[in-house]
């Protein structure tokens, strides 16, 4: 498969399944003992590590202290290392007699600072927290957050050859990307991560300042299955620290079905992925690009039904700045579905139609399912010296209409971005809609797409410029409905695992619609709830959490 100049699957899969990832701050699970099964886990037998705590003047608080995103980096008086629940579990009943502001940090990513406020003093590093295994007390997989994506994939597919439909980058923690309704590769074809949420274990905080280990499940006679529903898409860092979380599909709920190798869907065996890259030469002129992001729309919007036969087909188009020298489209399937080439090159002769451009450049290649280079493949923001990003987010119900695709393609042939510019569209939809906005704490479901708007950058001194690129463009998108993505006919608001803070921020958010309506739509009412009944100090607590009602 050629290769054009600049090509970088990890830049593709960073930007769009690990910008899909997102959220690494920590929330519930239980305290019982799992049984492990006979296939792997993903941490060290024996007695837990920790809990160890660090503090400033420590060789190893700079390191640890440093998340993702290096726009954000705290002060905390002490980092707690922990290793088991119950350890969480003092380290958060010690935060609260000291009256100390307490967060927890998965290891993966987070766009904003939830993790790396001023405010905070005590961090928990939840990373040893990283088992993967079956629990066959409760017929489901057990995964803590300290996993990150690619140890879950590994360990399900190596052991059972089942998988999740989690996000694309395999370095994104499982801790924030399940809470928030994660998505990836597979969600058209198996829905979203949280529609296989059977239960999670959490530390939580009383009334009375106590903290206590609670275990919530989907079961219909749990008294704690609210908890359950506020952990299937309202982001971390809201409830508690999740310390455990237990995954199997509702499809295997019936008592009879034993078989882990049937509790979540089946991985597949191969995978094609075909990659086409368009250059910014004279042919990609604003009509053929307003026409090719609008094909790749009108395709979503008639392919994405829950039935639809199309639904394993996953697509990323990632139009970048004009410096960059041109853009590329992802296109990933599981090559065992029959007709898959045929249905790569029908989407393909659809997405081009009318534009004047062609297929020419890139190609096809079929690899096993966990081929290192593919799936999961890096997926980090930047590289190991450019960590500095700003990500901005919106779903979508249908394309942008022209006149936001022509304000797009104004902003890339800019004098001010950068190669690091731009955005993608990411396919959505299929069997995401086949479940009801209250069924879980994902609201946005009757959406074909999601938009990521992007910068990243190097150091400091680049701040105002890529933040105001970034931010200038989200906002002239939608411009007419005040800056942000306020829900209509094309619009459906943001996803948390995106968390930006703007939307927070009057002078970008003129729309006169909260964040929180924006992120959560109808069900933010009923999440408040929750958040009364099992954090009611607001002990967990940052810029985009949930409020305690008024």
């Amino acid at each position: 498969m050629s290769r054009p100049p600049g090509w970088s699957r990890r830049h593709l899969l960073g930007a769009a399944g690990g910008l899909a990832g997102a959220l690494a701050t920590g929330v519930p699970t239980t305290a019982q003992a799992s049984t492990a099964g006979t296939a792997g886990t993903a941490s060290t037998a024996g007695a837990a590590p920790g809990p160890v705590t660090i503090r400033p003047g420590d060789s190893r608080y700079a390191s640890l202290l440093l998340g993702d995103n290096l726009r954000f980096t705290g002060s905390p008086d002490e980092i707690q290392v922990v290793g088991s629940t119950e350890q969480v579990v003092r380290a958060v009943q010690e935060a609260v007699r000291r009256g100390a502001w307490v967060a927890a940090r998965s290891g993966g990513h987070c766009f904003e600072n939830f993790t790396a406020d001023p405010g905070i003093r005590v961090l928990l590093d939840l990373s040893p927290l990283n088992a993967v295994r079956y629990d066959a007390e409760r017929r489901a997989f057990e995964v803590q957050p300290g996993a990150t994506l690619g140890q879950v994939y590994r360990t399900l597919f190596k052991g059972w050859g089942v998988t999740i439909p989690a996000g694309g980058c395999p370095e994104v923690g499982a801790g924030g990307h399940l809470v928030g309704g994660g998505y990836g590769p597979l969600s058209r074809r198996y829905g979203s991560v949280v529609d296989h949420l059977y239960g999670v274990e959490l530390v939580v905080v009383d009334r009375d300042g106590t903290a206590r280990v609670v275990v919530a499940t989907r079961e219909p006679d749990d008294p704690n299955r609210e908890l359950w529903w506020a952990h299937t898409g309202g982001g971390g860092g809201n409830f508690g620290v999740v310390t455990r979380y237990w995954l199997r599909s509702p499809t295997a709920d019936g008592p009879d079905t034993t078989d882990p190798a049937r509790l979540l869907p089946p991985a597949p065996g191969q995978l094609l992925e075909h990659l086409l890259y368009w250059p910014w030469d004279d042919r990609m002129t604003e009509q053929a690009f307003v026409t090719l992001l609008r094909n790749f729309g009108t395709w979503h919007e008639r392919n994405s039904a829950p039935d639809s036969p199309t639904t394993g087909l996953y697509a990323i188009l990632e139009p970048a700045h004009q410096s960059a020298g041109g853009f590329q489209l992802l296109i990933q399937i599981d090559a065992g579905i029959p007709g898959a080439r045929a249905m790569v090159k029908d989407f393909i002769d659809a997405l081009i139609a009318g534009t004047g451009l062609d297929s020419s450049q890139g190609g096809e290649r079929t690899f096993p399912w966990l081929y290192p280079m593919t799936w999961p493949g890096k997926g980090e923001a930047g590289d190991m010296l450019t960590r500095r990003y700003k990500g901005k987010a919106g779903y979508l119900r249908r394309s942008y209409t022209d006149a936001q695709l022509r304000t797009i393609h104004g902003h890339l042939v800019n004098k001010t971005g950068t190669p690091a510019c731009g955005m993608l569209l990411v396919g959505y939809g299929g069997l995401v809609r086949a479940v009801a906005p209250d069924a879980t704490a994902t609201a946005q479901r009757d959406v074909v797409m999601k938009a990521v708007f992007h910068s990243v950058w190097a150091d400091e001194t680049g701040d105002d410029t890529n933040l105001t690129w970034v931010r200038e463009l989200y906002r002239d998108v939608y411009r007419d409905t005040g800056g942000v993505p306020v829900p209509d006919e094309v619009s459906d608001g943001s996803y948390i695992n995106y968390p930006d803070t703007d939307l927070a921020d009057p002078a970008w958010n003129t729309s006169g619609v909260p964040w929180s309506t924006l992120y959560y739509k109808q069900n933010y009412p009923r999440l408040q709830r929750v958040k009364a009944r099992w954090d009611p100090r607001n002990v967990f607590h940052h810029a985009l959490s949930i409020e305690l009602p008024s």
